[in-house]
């Protein structure tokens, strides 16, 4: 599904990847975690396809990203479902019209849109706040709207950078769950995070990173 080969990624003088071999099979869940600055947000948006790799080869499901043209690759991102860290929901448009963005944007019946938003809506368990706007939700609820945005497209992969870093333990757990399910349903789930407590005694896969560098897999 994945596949990551001599992978470096450079900014200017910083090195932010060194030599990254790496291999996520189809329907499993990886954590990626380290400490700030290791690397981990460099690697979902290489993989993503919005950071071209400085050196190395990345192919998501056997196609090579560094040979794939603009408009394909375009349409592989369809396939992968992105959380950012910071939400990045449009405070103009309510919850309803930010999720559903992500099928408009790419031409989708308006009878499939509206569908589509309120199923996921449903699996996140915000149904009730379609009409409200990301402003007036907490954080967990904003983060819910987001991770609902990513999932609506029924990706192949869902890339997840630090889901819970401005949520309390309560809210850490029930976005663990929600990814759980999410994973349960066939998805590829990646997520860079470094709370501990979303991972430890997971049993999921951890890579972890330091300095760039993948010192550790458990």
């Amino acid at each position: 599904m994945i596949q990551l080969f001599h992978l470096f990624k450079d900014f200017g003088p910083n090195v932010a990847l060194r030599d990254i071999n790496l291999r996520i099979l189809k329907g499993e869940f990886v954590f990626v975690t380290g400490p700030s600055g290791a690397g981990k947000t460099t690697l979902l948006r290489l993989i993503f396809g919005s950071e071209r790799p400085t050196s190395g080869q990345i192919l998501i499901n056997a196609i090579n990203l560094n040979r794939i043209s603009r408009s394909n690759l375009d349409r592989l991102r369809r396939k992968v479902g992105f959380v950012f860290q910071d939400f990045k929901l449009l405070p103009q448009k309510t919850v309803f019209e930010n999720v559903a963005l992500s099928l408009e944007v790419i031409g989708e019946r308006r009878s499939f849109v509206r569908k589509k938003t309120h199923q996921s809506l449903r699996l996140v368990n915000l149904a009730e706040k379609e009409q409200a706007y990301p402003l007036s939700l907490s954080g967990g609820e904003q983060q819910r709207v987001a991770i609902a945005r990513a999932i609506v497209k029924d990706p192949l992969i869902l890339l997840a950078d630090e889901p819970t870093g401005n949520l309390d333990a309560d809210l850490t757990k029930d976005i663990f769950t929600l990814f759980r399910d999410i994973h349960q349903k066939g998805t590829t789930v990646v997520v860079a995070t470094h709370s501990q407590e979303l991972f430890e005694d997971s049993g999921q896969r951890t890579i972890v990173l330091k300095q760039g560098k993948i010192v550790e897999e458990k």
